[in-house]
């Protein structure tokens, strides 16, 4: 898994390195065409929210950008997509057309098991980016599911190699994203593979508390939009054994739950009881 994204990663960086003529142009979707999933497209209003002064800027983009720049980035997203929950943005197999910064709403990334089982790969919040998995093949080898209602901005993957060969700092933190990836894939590998049950779910909090936070959120609390079965997807455990840590976590002061609302009592000592935490992601 880890060769795939590594692999996908160097064939993505030539689409970022200079102003590459012979990189091939992909298919854009129209604005007022469908996705997978009968998700409609719409053409960017100019008076709406853009680039330059949106809430995820500094997550999205590198930091430093001028003025300029910032105009081109704002020219060159001319189609977001709004999604309902449980939506797909993209299917396992679909044609690669570019990538997708979250603009509001959360995501979950999973792939088909045999027997109609399904394995979620990642959650995903405003301004991080979707659809990476498809630079390698030209087609994406996972589900994005829209968690709750949701927007996405597009990015055809042309035009961000024709902005990124203009901006040096945009086409260095393409490659950090990209980069990220690989590093996010070894900590999940690094959880399953050594940390007890009750070790990764603690990890998985504190890690997505630290996302919401760096976007303005509380430190201690977050309504879980994803259900139980998806977290125990994806830390490998049953809805049985998630249900009881989160019991177990109750029971030492650690925690309060009410519902998908989750309060984290003391994050020191949350944090405490991995005793392997090395600060694994959780996306």
């Amino acid at each position: 898994m880890l060769n795939r994204h590594s692999t996908a990663a160097a064939k993505a960086a030539s689409f970022f390195v200079g102003a590459d003529t012979q990189s091939p142009v992909r298919r854009v979707i129209a604005p007022g065409k469908k996705l997978a999933g009968g998700v409609e497209t719409r053409q960017v209003n100019k008076n709406r929210a853009t680039c330059s002064n949106c809430n995820w800027q500094n997550i999205c983009l590198p930091i430093g950008l001028g003025s300029q720049e910032l105009k081109s980035i704002d020219e060159m997203i001319t189609v977001r997509h709004k999604l309902k929950r449980h939506e797909a943005l993209f299917h396992t197999g679909d044609n690669f057309t570019g990538l997708y910064a979250i603009r509001s709403g959360f995501f979950k990334t999973s792939t088909a098991l045999e027997f109609g089982r399904e394995q979620i790969t990642g959650f995903q919040m405003p301004g991080e980016i979707l659809g990476l998995d498809g630079i390698l093949n030209d087609h994406h080898s996972c589900n994005a599911i829209a968690l709750q209602d949701a927007e996405v901005c597009a990015l055809p993957l042309d035009r961000i190699a024709e902005l990124s060969s203009l901006a040096i700092r945009l086409q260095h933190h393409v490659h950090k994203i990209m980069s990220r990836e690989i590093v996010q894939e070894q900590d999940v590998m690094l959880m399953l593979g050594s940390m007890r049950a009750d070790e990764r779910l603690a990890a998985f909090l504190l890690n997505l508390v630290a996302r919401l936070h760096d976007r303005g959120f509380s430190r201690t609390d977050v309504i879980l939009q994803m259900t139980r079965e998806d977290i125990g997807s994806y830390l490998g455990m049953t809805l049985e054994t998630v249900s009881r840590i989160f019991a177990r976590l109750i029971e030492q002061g650690l925690v309060e739950v009410d519902q998908r609302h989750i309060h984290i009592l003391d994050p020191v000592a949350l944090t405490q009881s991995i005793s392997q935490f090395k600060g694994v992601r959780a996306n």
